[in-house]
């Protein structure tokens, strides 16, 4: 039996292919259905299933348009509904594929739907466990999602989840190999490792939340402390998971439609089209890019931060790419967060852009040295780091604000559009959409410290390792 995890790394998201005599399952699937369809036939192998471990929170998941593409049975656990034909399977349930087969194990928590797949190969063995957002490397998926308001609370999920654990994966054979939905860098967890798998009994000795003496109070106490609000696109895709959608398909066929500059331009000064520059950092700060563009770059964590901070999931987006071979890529990573609507992309680039005598807009840039000897001066008026509050809290220069980028929007009201800011994150990604979004918002002066915190750790910046919690702009 052929067990292949398919890891894509802007999500963090792992999909499954599982192929045993000629029949083929999906595990999670994202939303473009020809990498699935491609290893099927490289195979000579139909798609018999696709199983869905639970309705998906941060991606837009495939399963309706692979179905429709196949044929295969659509597969949840118990308590899923949705306005597609879907199999309601039950705890312990087998589903025969080739000579091997699946069983699913319903293991409720993250949501109620939620279940893991137990792996059974063609000799009877069980070398892995599929757990989806049950059970990660390093953590346990977050009981807040699926909360309904008078019916169940994030502690009772947590409770469910302690028991899905103990009396469900727990059980299995300390070598089997724990294979997750999501790795580090997702929201569904709280402290995710890098590693993409596991054996069970390693996560029993490393794992928090499988300390082997941990009570249930303990248990619930500890996942739902510390959780911060999920990113606001969340409910916009478990919705999406659980509706008919636009085939990916259509949305590509659109999205990638060539746009020549002067109707390019046209369309960005509509007040309800968004232009995105998704070319490299360094392309969009030595170029400039179309005034009132934001930036989000496709070789960063790009569809989170689409979903992060373009506030509505129905915007029309125009974009702008330095690789026309890599736009259908683009429009893809849109979908795969649910921003449909895509119109096209400036064809030929800002170079043509440029050709037409059409102006642009430019952050300022200095090193992070300069930043660091300005900031000494007294030189700088509003000195900014935009990284997560938590990252702020345990390093950062001294004297300088916390404006996190997750929250640009509802803290903007802070921001003084006559002042000079000057902002860094890490390593000068997130700092290029803060200070994207700060220019197309009126701040007329901002420039962005190249090389982000990393860089200036390496110079002679005083560094704070704690402060209490304050926001100040």
């Amino acid at each position: 039996m052929k067990v292949e995890q398919l890891f894509t790394g802007c999500l963090a998201e792992m999909a499954y292919y599982i192929e045993s005599n000629g029949e083929a399952a999906i595990v999670d699937p994202l939303r473009e259905t020809e990498p699935y369809l491609r290893m099927a036939e490289a195979d000579g192998a139909k798609i018999k299933y696709i199983f869905l471990t639970h309705f998906h929170a941060d991606f837009v998941s495939g399963q309706y348009d692979l179905a429709q593409k196949t044929g295969a049975k659509i597969i949840f656990g118990p308590n899923a509904t949705a306005e597609y034909d879907i199999y309601n399977g039950t705890d312990g349930e087998e589903f025969p594929l080739g000579d091997g087969k699946i069983t699913l194990l319903h293991t409720p928590g993250h949501t109620m739907e939620s279940s893991s797949y137990l792996i059974t190969n063609e000799e009877g063995n069980s070398p892995y466990v599929l757990t989806g957002d049950c059970l990660f490397i390093g953590d346990v998926g977050r009981p807040d999602l699926a909360v309904k308001s008078g019916t169940i609370t994030e502690k009772d999920l947590a409770g469910f989840l302690f028991e899905s654990l103990r009396n469900k994966i727990m059980t299995l054979p300390d070598d089997i190999i724990v294979y997750p939905n999501h790795g580090a860098g997702s929201a569904c967890g709280k402290n995710m490792s890098s590693e993409t798998f596991d054996t069970l009994g390693n996560q029993k000795k490393t794992n928090y939340a499988l300390r082997a003496d941990m009570t249930k109070e303990e248990f619930i106490e500890e996942v739902t402390s510390g959780l911060k609000p999920p990113p606001p696109y969340f409910p916009n895709n478990v919705r999406m998971n659980k509706s008919i959608n636009t085939s990916i398909d259509t949305i590509l066929h659109k999205g990638t439609t060539p746009l020549d500059p002067v109707t390019f331009k046209e369309l960005s000064e509509k007040k309800d089209i968004l232009v995105i520059d998704t070319r490299s950092k360094e392309a969009y700060a030595e170029e400039g890019t179309v005034p009132g563009a934001w930036y989000i770059g496709v070789d960063g964590n790009f569809a989170p931060w689409v979903g992060a901070i373009v506030p509505d999931i129905n915007q029309k987006i125009i974009f702008i790419s330095d690789d026309e071979l890599r736009v259908n890529e683009i429009v893809t990573r849109f979908s795969r967060v649910g921003y449909d609507n895509t119109l096209g992309y400036l064809n030929g680039g800002i170079k043509d852009w440029l050709a037409h005598g059409f102006g642009v807009d430019k952050i300022g840039s200095v090193s992070a040295n300069k930043f660091v000897d300005l900031l000494a001066e007294g030189a700088i008026e509003k000195p900014v780091d935009v990284r997560k509050e938590s990252e702020y809290l345990s390093e950062h220069v001294i004297g300088v604000e916390n404006f996190p980028l997750d929250f640009i929007h509802t803290n903007f009201a802070e921001i003084d559009t006559s002042k000079e800011y000057f902002l860094h994150c890490k390593t000068g990604y997130r700092s290029l959409i803060a200070a994207s979004i700060f220019m197309a918002n009126g701040v007329e002066k901002v420039t962005d410290v190249r090389g982000g915190f990393e860089d200036i750790i390496e110079t002679k910046a005083p560094i704070s390792d704690f402060v209490c919690p304050t926001t100040m702009l």
